[in-house]
Parts: C-alpha cells; structure tokens; sequence
C-alpha cells in the first residue's frame, strides 16, 4: 500500500500575504488571505470535495483514493493520496486540482507513512473535506489497524531516505564488512529480469546480528537497492518486534495486507534455549510468522531478523517457510590485520592518526572481530582522545560509565536490608542483580545483553529467618534501583492458587501473575501444593505456574519459600520448575549472638533500650530453646521482647507515676525477660491410655 501527501500552492495567495503585511489597514486583502476557505470557490469545492473523491476511485477502479486535507499556512492546499499499486501521484493530484475553479503551482510529492495519511484523513473529516474516515479506511482493509482508542498492533513505520546508487550502497555494505553475503546479493538485485513478468519476491531475507544498528544498516540496505530495481515499490516500509513471551498478535495479516508492495522487517526476539515439556513458546509465534509470510509471499516482501547465534530458531523458520527461499545474511568476523586496517580507515574518516592504544583493541590475533565492535573499540578511543590530547581541559572530568560503577544502591529498603543481622547470602544475591543491571548499562554496546536474565528463586530455612521480610525488602529494592517497574509484594498459598472445581485453578493462578506483574509473587510454603495422587488441582497448579514463569521471566520475580527439606522434595516432584529457578537462597539458623543482635535492633526501632545485665539472661534462653525442634530464630527473639515491654508495663503502673522517670520508661533490665517454658513434646502411644 502506497500513501501520498501532496501541496499544491495557491496562485497568488503568496502575493496576497506580502500585500497584507505591507498593508494591515487593507481590510480586502486581510479579508482574502484569512478568510481564503470562505470564498466562493472554496465553499463550492468543499461542498462537492467527497464526490470528486469519490469519482475517482471508481474511475480508477478502486486501487486509487484522494481527498483534500485543507489549507496549510493559507497558501497550500493539501492532499492526501491511498494507492493499492505503483501510480504517478503527481499526475493523478493535477487531475483532481483540476476540479477546482482556481489556479495551482508548484505542486510537492511526497510518500507518507499510513500514520500520516490517517491524521490527513481524520483533519479531512473535520473540515467536511470527505465522508466518514472509518468507511474510506475499510476500502483498504485499513480500518483494523487504527482506531480511535489507539493502535491495536504495535508496529513502527519509516521511510527511506532518498535514492542511493549502486556504488554508494557497495561503500556502505564495506563499512559493515557484511562482504560475503550482502554484496553478492546487491550484486543480484541490480541484475535485469530476462523476461517481463509480474509482480512478486522471488527470495526473502533473514537477517542474523546482535547489533540493532547493524540490523538496520543491513536492512536500510537492502531495501534501497530493492526499491531503485523496482523490487519493491515503496519507500515506506514496517518493522514489528516479536517474542515468545508474547501471544502472537490478532491484526498481523492485517499488518502484512497495508503492506502490499513494500516490506515487513520481523525482529524476532528469540533463543537458543532448550525447551522442556512445559512450554515451548517460540512454536506458536513462528508458525505464525511463517503462514503470513507465505500468504503473502507475491504481495510483501519480509526480512526476518534473529540473534546471530540463533542457528536453531533459524531451522524453525525455514522447516516451516516450505518453498519460500530465504537468503541469509550475516556480518563477516575479521582478524588481525583485517581488524587493524578497518580501524585505520575509520581514524582516517575523522581525520585523525591511528596509534597503538587503538591498535590493542584487536590485539588478540586469534579473535575475530565484527564491525559492531570495531566501531565501539574506535569511539571509545576517539573519546579518550579528544578529552586528553585534542582538550586536555577536561581530562580530570570523569566519564558517565565511572560515574555509574560507583554509584550505590538506592531507597530505604537496601539500607533496612544491610542492618539486618546475619542473611549473607540474600545480601550477595541483591548485590548480584543490581551488578548485573550496572553492567547492562555501562557493557551494552560491549555485547552484554539487554534483555532481563530470569530472576526466580528459592528460599529455604526454618521459621523465623526472615524470609518474607527479606522477600518484601527485595521487592523494593527491585523497584527502587530499576530492576521492576511496580515493586510490590504478593505473597500467597495453596489456598490463593488452587480452585475448587475442574478449570478454576489453571484461571486463577494466572489472575495471580496478572496482579503480581512488574513485582514479586511470594509463594509460602509452596510444597503444600503437591497432592498425594498425580493429576490433581495442585499438579495443575505447578503445571501453570511454570508456564506463567517463563511468560513474564522479564518484568516479574516468583520466591517459593519452605523449610529445606520440604522445599527439595517439592522442586523433585516437577523438573520444569527447578530448570526456572536461578537462584536458591538458603536462610540459616541464627546464632547465639545474631539472636542477641536482633533483639537489640527490635530494641533499637522502638526506641527502646537494654541494660547491660539483659545480654547475660537471655544468651542461656537463646541456648536452651534454639535446640529444640521447630525453634523461632527471630521471632522468639521478637516475642521474647514484646513479653519483656508487657512485664515492664505492669512494673511500671504499680508505681507512683510521679517517681517514673523517661528512663525507666525506655530501658528494659533483666527481671522484664521471663524464661519461657520448653514446648512439652507428647509421645503418643498405640491403644488404650492408663
């Protein structure tokens, strides 16, 4: 699909304007530049502007729709243009200024983006300029892909830039050292037809990079030669993103069909991975990918786009392409001198000498090396050096990326977390992520992935290890740091996931993770979830879990939390789930003096403070019960205080109020803790009790 705007300038009304400004009081020519719509003429055209649009495309046998937009800056009038096929725009404008009673000149032509065109229609609508905007977009099977509450399929349009030679693309093609597959495919392209023929893609492309400005080099490319062959005929083209986490979308063959006789460049944002018996999502999307293709295989031409390591998505693609044929195209590794000479080229483009720190970027002999990183090793060097040499001025200035590297965590909760006593390894873990987010940013253009790494985990320990504060402290420090874009804690159980009825619980397992998007889902005690016989509701439940998991692995984190022994037990019973879980965090037991420390900082947040003799009273209770089976670890700490406050709240109201000092009111002594009773462990007996 073809889309025009076209401005044609007023005879005259330029010399109307300059009249007006050399003479305001003139109240004729005011009248005649700002009120130009309200002449005769115009009123008899825009009364009669939806018929002459609609003339015409039955004239041209409804491949051709024009209409007038208005008048722009009160000496044009413009024009917007609908084609099915190649037509010469500037000839079939004439033809339709011509029903107008007035004079045009100076007539500009330019292809336009359907988002564009859309916008023409729409300020069309308004000035009454043509019918319903709605109707003339169902001419053209448009109407899907707009619509009054927003694009309902996300997809970019571009248009290129303007013709290239042949011999400018060649340099270009050099400059991305795509020599091995890019410059014999141009070379094809610009060879004749033998024969006449209609139209159609004998070939389609596929696109293998990890670069996204190589990929759009290569693209731009492409299509450029394509277009200056007539290959395709349109300057403008769409590019869509695709990934397996995502269901694929309703309105792409209607994406494909406003694209007869141009290109569709599909990013898809796939891997490697090895798929297990839960989930294979790239299935789904590249069947779809394919059928559309192959539907509209004559009509679109379609350059699919994957990571350049993805040799087993590429066997999907083409196992699933049948007789289409694709043409690969990929950068070429270079080494050594190879290397050394591209980055001698680029030092010369900026007039400036290659020297030896350039020349260690590609030091390693044995490295290949793709342009992407020539051209990062080169800008990092010409940084450098235009801060030290050409302006040495501002050589003490650090760079952004230091800048970054040295910058802490921040919020609250990353302070509230490090106070806590003991949890090494939950504070490693978060120190890990927000690392690993740093070196995202600073190692991008360096080939470390922007994508989000899965970030599910386990926690085991026994109660009172503060697993679900620690879990609520995560969540936060997710969200303060850029890591999660809500930050929330839900914390649910069997009861919150297993429904009561055949087809409930596959439902609301996924209303869960619909709500814990952007956040943490805190799954307590997540082995009450296995059943005693297979195939139950808490088998359906894991089952959905770990499809869920890997749907929203980027923007959302599942902690499963139990005791150790229980929790082991539970990842055995599904190996899809274990395969999903990065990390598994062990909360130990607190010692003697970490159950100390803890009360002292429950102490400390309120506001309260222990006399010396506390410590020696309570060392022997945290010895005694931290023995015994189902011990609290900082709960009992916390409990044993909250005792300790009400035994100290009934010493104090037995005195004279006026005798009670501030003092006494935040210190607690000794005689406040009370020693508590060992839990009586009762062994039963088989018959009748005596």
């Amino acid at each position: 699909m073809l889309f025009y705007q076209v401005e044609a300038e007023i005879v005259g009304a330029r010399e109307i304007i300059k009249d007006y400004n050399k003479m305001q009081a003139d109240t004729e020519n005011a009248r005649k530049i700002n009120n130009y719509t309200q002449t005769n003429e115009w009123k008899e055209f825009n009364a009669l502007a939806p018929q002459y649009s609609e003339e015409f495309y039955h004239k041209y046998g409804r491949e051709i729709y024009i209409f007038a937009a208005g008048i722009k800056r009160k000496t044009k009038i413009l024009l917007g243009v609908f084609s099915r096929n190649e037509i010469d725009p500037a000839k079939i404008a004439v033809e339709f200024l011509k029903q107008i009673d007035a004079k045009f000149q100076n007539i500009e032509i330019r292809e336009i983006t359907f988002d564009s065109v859309h916008k023409l229609l729409d300020t069309s609508d308004r000035h009454d300029l043509v019918g319903d905007h709605s109707d003339i977009l169902e001419l053209f099977d448009l109407e899907e892909l707009s619509n009054h509450y927003g694009r309902c399929i996300d997809y970019t349009e571009y248009i290129l830039t303007d013709n290239t030679n042949k011999r400018t693309l060649m340099k270009k093609v050099n400059s991305l050292l795509c020599n091995e597959t890019l410059v014999p495919e141009i070379e094809r392209i610009y060879q004749a037809p033998t024969e006449a023929a209609g139209t159609g893609h004998p070939v389609h492309y596929m696109i293998q990079t990890d670069d996204p400005n190589v990929r759009e080099q290569i693209s731009t490319t492409l299509l450029s030669a394509l277009y200056a062959n007539k290959r395709v005929r349109s300057k403008r083209y769409c590019g869509i993103k695709l990934s397996p986490n995502r269901s694929f979308p309703d309105k792409y063959d209607t994406l494909y069909r406003s694209c007869f006789n141009t290109a569709i460049v599909v990013n898809y944002c796939g891997s490697d991975e090895d798929e297990d018996d839960y989930a294979n999502p790239d299935i789904e999307i590249i069947n779809g990918i394919c059928s559309t293709l192959k539907k509209h295989r004559n009509n679109v031409l379609t350059i699919i786009c994957l990571p350049r390591s993805c040799e087993k998505l590429k066997d999907l693609f083409i196992e699933n392409l049948g007789t289409v044929t694709l043409i690969p195209l990929t950068e070429e590794t270079v080494f050594g001198n190879k290397a050394k000479n591209y980055l001698r080229q680029l030092a010369r483009a900026q007039n400036v000498t290659a020297d030896k720190a350039l020349y260690n970027a590609v030091s390693d002999i044995g490295k290949g090396y793709l342009a992407a990183d020539l051209n990062i090793a080169f800008d990092e060097w010409y940084g450098k050096k235009l801060k030290t040499q050409v302006f040495p001025q501002y050589a003490s200035f650090e760079s952004a990326s230091n800048q970054v590297a040295g910058r802490k965590p921040k919020g609250s909760a990353y302070s509230d977390l490090d106070k806590m006593i003991g949890l090494t390894k939950v504070k490693e873990l978060i120190s890990q992520a927000i690392d690993f987010q740093k070196a995202q940013r600073l190692f991008r253009d360096k080939g470390i992935s922007s994508e989000n790494v899965a970030r599910h985990m386990v926690f085991t320990g026994n109660p009172g290890t503060a697993k679900t504060t620690a879990a609520r402290l995560f969540a936060q420090i997710m969200k303060d740091n850029g890591l999660l874009s809500e930050g929330r804690l839900y914390e649910v159980g069997r009861a919150d996931l297993v429904g009561k009825y055949v087809g409930w619980t596959a439902k609301i397992v996924k209303n869960k993770f619909q709500q814990a998007r952007g956040s943490v889902l805190f799954i307590d005690e997540a082995y009450s979830l296995v059943d005693d016989k297979d195939g139950m509701y808490g088998d359906e439940a894991i089952n959905t879990i770990v499809q869920e998991m890997e749907n929203n692995r980027e923007d959302m984190v599942v902690i499963f939390a139990g005791y150790p022994d229980k929790m082991e037990a539970f990842l055995q019973k599904n190996p899809g789930l274990r395969s999903r879980i990065a990390f598994h965090v062990p909360f130990e037991d607190y010692s003697l003096e970490e159950l100390y420390q803890i009360t002292g900082l429950l102490a400390e947040k309120k506001k309260i403070v222990l006399s010396p003799e506390v410590e020696s009273k309570l060392m022997p209770i945290f010895n005694t019960h931290m023995k015994q089976e189902g011990f609290g670890n900082g709960r009992f700490a916390r409990n044993l205080l909250e005792k300790a406050q009400m035994k100290q709240a009934s010493r104090l109201v037995a005195l004279d109020p006026s005798v009670v000092t501030k003092d006494d009111v935040l210190t607690l002594n000794a005689d406040d803790f009370e020693i508590p009773e060992l839990p009586q462990t009762q062994k039963k007996t088989i018959g009748f009790a005596q």
